[in-house]
């Protein structure tokens, strides 16, 4: 066999291995592109059109953003998500910091206790739903459990009080999410120097001393990345106000995703409902990009 030949079968084995990746990996991408980035284009397109009940063609401009913010629910929507997102990320960084400081003390069977926190994580929003909303009814839940051994006085209803139903979903997506902030904090605790923290205690830095000035501020990658992900599942949620409160009483429990879904799919305001979807996208993204854009120039 020639060299030439022999080179030329390199080069070809060469190319194959460059080619063969991409012609596996290209299906995937092109139906990543159409049915993600394809239909987010088109939802864009359709809340400037005059869509009802089936899409359309007709531009009608800003119109479907004028009514959308018009909307009494979608103001309620607005004010509900500004109240659950806050306290959801709140409390779920603090219980999550704290759980994870805990662990943190090579406490006994930390092993199963981390497990016990995680599996919450593991239920779908639909189970947390259904289950909390039992959980939480006057008659069959916490209330009447609480009044069958004695307290017929405890009062429980929540979940009925069109002030306070919106906390009910703070507590069930709390329960839910703080065992994988822990998870993302313990990560963290451990990555920090052990050195740094005995120097610091030989010096005579107490705990709170050790916890405020050394610990939390290298937390910090930790904290932007739980306030991330808490931030796009708390406006993106839906299955679990579905499961849990259908949106109510009336629209106590009303979030942009349940609204975007009762107009596109109930009312038949598709405009509408694509205008709301691409509210809650552009609210993403603001959090997203910025997030992306800093960890991609730490990284340079």
């Amino acid at each position: 066999m020639s060299v030439s030949e022999i080179s030329g079968r390199a080069g070809r084995a060469d190319w194959l291995r460059d080619v063969l990746p991409k012609l596996v990996l290209s299906p995937s991408f092109a139906l990543v592109l159409i049915f993600v980035y394809g239909f987010i284009v088109f939802t864009f397109y359709l809340s400037f059109t005059d869509s009802r009940i089936l899409p359309s063609f007709g531009l009608v401009g800003w119109q479907n953003y004028t009514r959308l913010f018009s909307l009494r629910a979608w103001d309620i929507a607005v004010k509900n998500v500004l109240i659950f997102g806050s306290l959801y990320i709140l409390i779920c960084c603090v219980l999550g910091l704290a759980l994870a400081i805990l662990l943190d003390q090579k406490i006994r069977a930390e092993g199963f206790i981390r497990t016990i926190y995680l599996y919450p994580m593991a239920l779908s929003f639909i189970v947390t739903g259904t289950a909390w909303k039992w959980f939480l009814d006057p008659g069959i839940g916490l209330e009447a459990v609480v009044r069958s051994w004695g307290w017929t006085s405890f009062e429980f209803d929540w979940i009925k009080s069109s002030d306070m139903a919106i906390y009910t979903i703070v507590i069930a997506a709390v329960w839910q999410t703080s065992g994988f902030v822990m998870a993302m904090f313990l990560a963290g605790l451990r990555g920090i120097d052990n050195e740094v923290m005995k120097a610091a205690q030989i010096d005579g830095a107490s705990n709170w001393a050790l916890y405020r000035r050394i610990v939390i501020p290298q937390l910090r990658p930790a904290f932007m990345s739980a306030f991330v992900v808490l931030a796009h599942m708390a406006i993106k949620s839906y299955d679990l106000i579905i499961a849990l409160t259908g949106g109510g009483p009336g629209t106590a429990t009303e979030l942009p995703a349940t609204f975007m879904y009762s107009y596109t799919f109930t009312r038949n305001q598709m405009g509408i409902g694509a205008a709301s979807a691409t509210i809650m996208l552009m609210a993403i993204a603001a959090i997203m990009v910025p997030y992306l854009w800093s960890e991609l120039r730490e990284k340079k």
